[in-house]
């Protein structure tokens, strides 16, 4: 049977969930109080549930098709802007997705791809809310080239915030991987982008749109 949880959250999916155990075990055993007792446990019981809900891995049925890029992430759309991105150059459009604690944070590849290059940098830890994070906060940049026509280069962003505090990507240099398949997570609360050449591609959101990794089209191709 399938366990519905990443194993991108451990240690912190079993140590985490231990460590709440054991304290709500010891107020139960020293806590004489039973209306103070009540409360601290239901908070403790939600902050478990809460815990295991974040490392959730729900089972998704990708609907391939490389004539689109899918969401790397959930979360909504924060902004939709063109830039002159370093790597790609200029011609390049960002869009990023804000993941709230709430959201399921596995990161999966936009198109089946092999992975050309990861750079991590190091930076602060501000709101990931804002687009400023990108440029500011602590980053993983996963360049990646498309197997399919056109046989573009991509790049996805893992961005730390304010509360995401750690970034976990298992890609290598030239692996190769289908269209939605996992490749890391961003724990706590964080931003992800995705660049694109700008020319042939045509925005499938729009700020404020909810969207699920592996999921929601973002782009679609033109050719």
């Amino acid at each position: 049977m399938r366990l519905p949880l990443t194993k991108y959250g451990l240690p912190q999916v079993v140590v985490f969930p231990l460590i709440i155990l054991v304290l709500m075990i010891c107020f139960i055993l020293f806590l004489k109080v039973k209306p103070a007792l009540i409360i601290v446990e239901v908070f403790l019981f939600i902050v478990l549930i809460w815990m295991l809900s974040f490392f959730r891995d729900p089972k998704r049925n990708i609907d391939y098709d490389q004539m689109i890029l899918l969401s790397p992430a959930d979360g909504v759309i924060t902004d939709i802007s063109p830039i002159d991105d370093s790597v790609l150059g200029p011609g390049t459009m960002r869009i990023g997705i804000f993941l709230s604690i709430f959201n399921v944070h596995i990161n999966r590849v936009p198109c089946s791809v092999r992975i050309e290059s990861i750079v991590y940098k190091k930076g602060k830890f501000m709101n990931a809310f804002s687009k400023d994070a990108s440029r500011l906060n602590e980053s993983n940049d996963i360049l990646m080239v498309r197997l399919n026509e056109p046989k573009e280069r991509l790049l996805v962003r893992q961005v730390t915030g304010a509360i995401a505090r750690h970034i976990v990507c298992k890609a290598k240099e030239n692996d190769e991987y289908s269209q939605g398949e996992q490749f890391g997570m961003i724990k706590f609360g964080s931003r992800t982008e995705l660049y694109f050449p700008v020319k042939d591609h045509e925005i499938a959101v729009n700020i404020g749109d909810k969207v699920c990794a592996g999921l929601t089209p973002l782009v679609r191709i033109k050719l």
